[in-house]
């Protein structure tokens, strides 16, 4: 009986086993996505936050001063860099084709109704309809003025 437990403890050993190897090779190339990201983005950061760094030090502060406030703004940045990221990621996918999209029919609309842009015979407003109202009529002629100089 115990030599069955055992078998059936290591045999379920092997399987975990197994299954952590594949996550780790199904997470490699994950891995290696960030790293080929990270590191030009950790070269940015540094390029950033270095002048910032040497700037503080020729000021005098002290050292960890100078560590924390340019870990705080290279911090910042590395955020502010995520941030713009993810805003690009919603911008060029879900909103431009939106506003493509929008464009486009509203084009489509106009070219296939003949609204809006006075390219129609009827001077761009539309179907006319019997029910329309008449446009207001031209002013009243003014009275001459009786003083004239010439």
């Amino acid at each position: 009986m115990w030599a069955a437990i055992r078998w059936l403890v290591l045999r379920l050993a092997a399987v975990r086993w197994i299954f952590k190897l594949g996550g780790f090779v199904l997470l490699l190339p994950l891995a290696f996505l960030l790293k080929i990201i990270g590191l030009p983005l950790l070269a940015v950061l540094s390029i950033v936050g270095l002048p910032i760094l040497f700037l503080l030090l020729v000021f005098g502060l002290p050292i960890f001063m100078v560590l924390l406030v340019g870990g705080l703004l290279m911090g910042a940045l590395g955020a502010l860099l995520s941030i713009g990221v993810a805003a690009l990621k919603i911008g060029l996918f879900v909103v431009l084709p939106i506003w493509l999209v929008w464009m486009l029919g509203t084009k489509l609309y106009f070219w296939i109704f003949g609204r809006g842009h006075g390219d129609k015979g009827n001077g761009g407003e539309g179907g006319t309809s019997s029910t329309s109202t008449p446009p207001p009529p031209p002013p009243p002629p003014q009275p001459a003025d009786e003083f004239d100089p010439a």
